[in-house]
């Protein structure tokens, strides 16, 4: 599905940007080679943002040994 009209992106595109490390809009932007045009998909880039895993949750704990 289509997410940005103006620089055809869609919502797989996208996904891959966040998967790839991308925490902001800009940074999906600059992974996908555009930038915003419109605006009109920044809520949306960042409801996907938003509901991404949490990396903590995903990170593997360590114990912290203080002397």
């Amino acid at each position: 599905m289509y997410v940005c009209i103006c620089n055809g992106l869609t919502d797989t595109q996208i996904q891959s940007a966040i998967a790839s490390g991308a925490d902001r809009t800009h940074d999906v932007y600059s992974a996908c080679n555009c930038r915003a045009q419109c605006g009109s998909c920044t809520a949306s880039i960042l409801c996907m943002l938003r509901s991404r895993p949490s990396r903590q949750a995903s990170a593997p704990q360590t114990a912290s040994i203080a002397n």
